[in-house]
C-alpha cells in the first residue's frame, strides 16, 4: 500500500480565511496524489516538492509535500478543486502538472499528476499593459490606446530579436468559451496540437543579427508610437527611440495613432514589427490584444523549417471555427514563452495556453486604473548575475504580479 502524508485540512496552509461555516455540510474526503515525473527524469522524483490544492469554490488553498516516492493526501472538504505541482530542482529545469477539476463530492479519490518538464526560458515576457487608464479631469472616460509590452534577456548570452514573433491566442478573453480544449474524465485539460492565433501574427525584422538583446536588457514592444502623456497625464511616452511599435498602415488603415516615416520621429522605420500572417478583417491594432485577458505567445519556428512557406499555405497552417479563421502554431518546438491572463471580476474562466507554456494564469482586476502585470524579479539571481533576472517557473500564478503603475512611468 502506498505511503500516503494525510494531512488534516485544519491544519493545510491556507491563502484565506477559515469558513464561518461549513458550505459541504460536514462532509470530508481524502484525495491522495502521486506525482508522476516524465520517461528519462524519474531522478529527480524525491520528497519535498510542493503540491497545491485550491477550492475553486472558496479560493481557499492547501498544501502538502511529497514522499520520497512522489505521494501527497489531503483531507478536505468535499467540494470541487484544482491541484497543481510546481518542482524547481535546479536552475535548468522545470516540472509543471496541474489538473484543473478534481471532483471530491462523490467520495474519497486517487490521482495522478503527469509532470512536463521545461527548461527556463532565456527572453521572457517582463510586462503586459494592455488595460488602460482613466482620462484626465474633468473628464471620466477611459483611455485605453496606449498598450505595450517588454521582453527581457533573462539568459547569459545576446539574444537576437530578428525573427521572433508575437501573437495572441484565442480566445480573446478568459471568460470566453474555448472550442480549442477539452476535458477527459479525470479533470485534465486536452489540447489541440497547436495555439489558435486569431487576426495577426507579428514578427521582429531584421536579417539574423540587426537587433541584439544583451543580458539583462529589455525590449518594449508598443502598440502606438505617441508620447500619450501628452494628452493623458496617467498614460506613458511610447515614442522613444530604440522601441519597437506594431505599424502596418495596409493591414491596419484604421489606426490614427501610428508614428508615421516623417524627420523628429523617435522610433526608427526599421524598428516596425512585421506583419507575417493576417487572417482577421479588424483594422485598429487597438484590437489585437484584449485589455481585460490576453494570452499573449512569444514562438520560433524550429530551425530550418520554411515558417513562410508553411503560412502561406491555408490548408495546412489555418483552421476555420465559424466565421473566423485562426492560424495554427504548433506548441511542440515552436513556443519561446507565454503568459495567460485572466479577467478577475468574471467568475467563469478557460484555459487558453498549453500547460508546457503557462501551467496557470494571472489574474487581472482593474482595467482602465493604469495596472500592469509584472514579472517577479528574483533577487537571489539578480544579485549574482549582476543584472536584472526575474523568476521563471512557466506559471504565471508564481511568475507575475499586478503592479498599481506602469513601469515606463518609473
Amino acid at each position: 500500500m502506498r505511503k500516503i502524508f494525510c494531512i488534516l485540512s485544519c491544519l493545510l496552509v491556507a491563502g484565506c480565511t477559515s469558513f464561518d461555516r461549513n458550505p459541504y455540510d460536514g462532509a470530508l474526503r481524502e484525495l491522495r496524489v502521486t506525482a508522476v515525473y516524465p520517461e528519462g527524469y524519474a531522478g529527480y522524483l524525491r520528497e519535498g516538492v510542493a503540491v497545491k490544492l485550491s477550492d475553486r469554490n472558496t479560493g481557499n488553498v492547501y498544501t502538502a509535500l511529497t514522499d520520497a516516492q512522489g505521494h501527497a493526501g489531503f483531507r478536505v472538504a468535499a467540494g470541487h478543486y484544482r491541484l497543481s505541482v510546481l518542482d524547481l530542482p535546479d536552475d535548468s529545469a522545470v516540472f509543471n502538472g496541474t489538473i484543473e477539476q478534481v471532483d471530491l463530492v462523490g467520495g474519497d479519490k486517487d490521482v495522478d499528476v503527469a509532470l512536463k518538464f521545461s527548461k527556463p526560458g532565456t527572453i521572457l515576457i517582463k510586462e503586459i499593459y494592455s488595460g488602460g487608464c482613466m482620462q484626465d479631469p474633468p473628464a471620466t472616460g477611459t483611455y485605453a490606446d496606449d498598450k505595450y509590452i517588454i521582453l527581457h534577456n533573462n539568459g547569459f548570452e545576446t539574444y537576437y530579436l530578428d525573427g521572433l514573433c508575437l501573437a495572441m491566442v484565442a480566445p480573446y478573453n478568459s471568460q470566453a468559451a474555448n472550442p480549442w480544449t477539452s476535458t477527459d474524465p479525470s479533470g485534465n485539460i486536452v489540447f489541440r496540437d497547436y495555439a489558435a492565433v486569431p487576426d495577426c501574427i507579428w514578427m521582429f525584422p531584421g536579417s539574423g543579427t540587426d537587433f541584439p538583446l544583451q543580458p539583462g536588457e529589455d525590449a518594449v514592444v508598443a502598440y502606438y508610437g505617441v508620447d500619450h502623456t501628452q494628452t493623458y497625464s496617467q498614460s506613458v511616452n511610447l515614442n522613444r527611440k530604440g522601441y519597437f511599435v506594431l505599424y502596418d498602415m495596409v493591414h491596419y488603415p484604421g489606426n490614427k495613432l501610428h508614428p508615421t516615416p516623417v524627420p523628429g520621429d523617435q522610433i526608427d522605420q526599421a524598428h516596425y514589427m512585421k506583419v507575417l500572417k493576417k487572417t482577421g478583417t479588424n483594422t485598429a491594432v487597438v484590437y489585437v490584444i484584449s485589455q481585460n485577458s490576453p494570452a499573449v505567445i512569444l514562438f520560433r519556428a524550429p530551425e530550418g523549417f520554411d515558417l513562410d512557406a508553411y503560412l502561406a499555405d491555408d490548408l495546412q497552417s489555418t483552421v476555420q471555427s465559424g466565421s473566423i479563421t485562426y492560424s495554427k502554431i504548433p506548441w511542440d518546438d515552436w513556443i519561446v514563452d507565454g503568459v495567460e491572463v485572466c479577467n478577475m471580476t468574471e467568475a467563469t474562466k478557460h484555459k487558453r495556453l498549453h500547460t508546457d507554456v503557462d501551467a496557470g494564469y494571472i489574474g487581472f482586476s482593474a482595467k482602465a486604473q493604469g495596472h500592469t502585470l509584472h514579472r517577479k524579479l528574483d533577487e537571489a539571481a539578480t544579485a549574482a548575475a549582476g543584472f536584472e533576472r526575474y523568476v521563471d517557473t512557466n506559471n504565471s500564478s508564481n511568475d507575475f504580479y499586478e503592479r498599481e503603475t506602469q513601469s515606463l512611468r518609473d
